[in-house]
């Protein structure tokens, strides 16, 4: 296979992380007999930098015409004043809008040799195998209008929840689907009992429920969501929910796999690439962690496994994406681990050295 890949790493820790990632997608080109094209772009506060803009122009039309993203993180304490016009965040919302990618694929499944990593007792974590599918384009991060204002002689900050029902339908067929392939249950997770967008979104999601009748539907508020996350999280499948939701509840769900650095995700709409699958963007859910940025410890496995995610999604290479998985599961079950991961009086290998690690067991 032939495909063009564009890597954005981002700031902060992303070039560290997508550094191992590209390796990663080297070594499986060169292992499995491909020819991924690669070309980086700048995206987020690095674009800010160079182009006084988030999302430059450039960058934009070099993603349209790809085949596949794959991305870092971006954001840092630079780029952090509220009332700056240019914002990094900016560059990843505008991009996942322009590239019309409407759901965001999270899969948490721990490890079965980091148990002790999370702090949920061990009994909690057995058998958890969930996926979270975000809504992206629409919901309160894109409404109109979003501005600040004076009102009654103060500073009144206005931002807007708005859903439509396609929106919600396709993001809600997407996690039926995908239930299918795994246990037959959707979870859809709401503020019905207070906002008029939930209400729609439960209706909406109801009705996209009576063509799939071999798949069950549990209704759940947002905020009893939360909490079965951390006393019951072996009882999910799939979760579906909108755009703000699906941002905090998998920050949340992160733990329950030992750290945030572990877990890929997967950014799909509706466009298909040259190979007639879909276009999609590919990011650990991690941000930037300034804090740890320069010091090659970051842990790159999140940006690694979402490698594996593009290989499944974007160019239906499903034994290439399954040896990424395994040589990471390999990896762990010897006992490898990145700072955040490592127990008290064991030393964390670097990202590098991980990352090496991974690329010498692939099959």
């Amino acid at each position: 296979m032939k495909a063009k890949v564009i890597i954005l790493p981002g700031d902060g820790i992303g070039p560290e992380v997508i550094g191992a990632a590209t390796d990663i997608l080297q070594s499986v080109a060169c292992k499995f007999g491909h020819d991924f094209l690669i070309k980086s772009y700048l995206l987020g506060g690095c674009a800010i930098d160079s182009y006084g803009t988030a999302l430059p122009e450039e960058t934009l039309e070099a993603c349209l015409e790809a085949d596949a993203v794959l991305l870092g993180a971006v954001g840092g304490p630079k780029w952090d004043d509220p009332t700056a016009k240019h914002r990094p965040e900016q560059g990843l919302l505008g991009l996942r809008k322009a590239l019309g990618l409407f759901a965001n694929l999270r899969p948490v499944k721990p490890h079965p040799d980091l148990l002790e990593a999370s702090p949920l007792r061990r009994e909690r974590l057995e058998g958890v195998d969930l996926l979270v599918v975000r809504e992206l384009t629409g919901g309160i991060y894109f409404g109109q209008p979003r501005e600040r204002r004076t009102h009654n002689g103060e500073v009144q900050a206005v931002d807007t929840m708005t859903y439509t029902e396609s929106e919600i339908r396709r993001v809600a067929k997407l996690a039926f689907e995908a239930a299918g392939q795994r246990r037959r249950k959707v979870t859809s997770v709401d503020k019905a009992n207070v906002l008029e967008c939930s209400r729609l979104w439960r209706q909406t999601v109801a009705e996209v429920a009576l063509a799939y009748p071999d798949i069950s539907l549990e209704d759940l508020l947002v905020d009893a969501a939360a909490m079965h996350l951390i006393t019951r999280p072996a009882t999910f499948d799939v979760i579906v929910t909108a755009n703000l939701f699906g941002d905090i509840l998998t920050d949340e769900a992160s733990v329950l796999s030992g750290s945030m650095g572990n877990l890929p995700s997967a950014s799909l709409g509706e466009t298909q690439n040259r190979h007639g699958y879909p276009r999609g963007l590919y990011e650990p859910i991690h941000g930037s962690a300034p804090d740890i940025a320069g010091r090659g410890i970051a842990n790159p496995i999140g940006a690694i496994l979402s490698t594996a995610m593009m290989l499944r999604h974007s160019f239906g290479l499903e034994d290439e994406a399954n040896a990424i998985e395994t040589a990471v599961a390999a990896t762990l079950s010897e006992g490898y681990r990145t700072v955040d991961l490592a127990p008290a009086g064991q030393e964390g290998l670097s990202t590098q050295d991980i990352g090496q690690i991974i690329t010498g067991k692939l099959a």
